[in-house]
């Protein structure tokens, strides 16, 4: 009998082990599963700047184009290039 106890005695205290090492994977899991979010809120707002940086570049670029008087082609062509853009986009508003 003595033995049968000390067993069930060592499967509780393992069973006791796995139980605490199981919450604590589980804290330890929705700890992670909230930085995941936070870090895919963060990615998302990063690409949103970039986004806009990258328009920003384009503008002065074009600004910057059309300063030049030796750019007066080039800003020629990219003023059309937007005005076909606007077009595009008027066309695709309008279906």
């Amino acid at each position: 009998m003595k033995d049968v106890g000390t067993l069930v005695s060592g499967i509780e205290y393992k069973f006791g082990r796995l139980m605490e090492q199981h919450h604590l994977q589980r804290t330890d899991n929705l700890k992670l599963i909230a930085e995941i979010k936070e870090l895919k809120q963060t990615l998302s707002e990063q690409k949103n700047i970039i986004m806009q940086l990258e328009e920003k570049i384009k503008i002065l670029k074009i600004a910057k184009t059309l300063e030049t008087k030796e750019g007066n082609v080039e800003a020629k062509l990219k003023i059309n290039e937007l005005v076909r853009e606007i077009d595009k986009c008027i066309g695709l508003l309008n279906t």
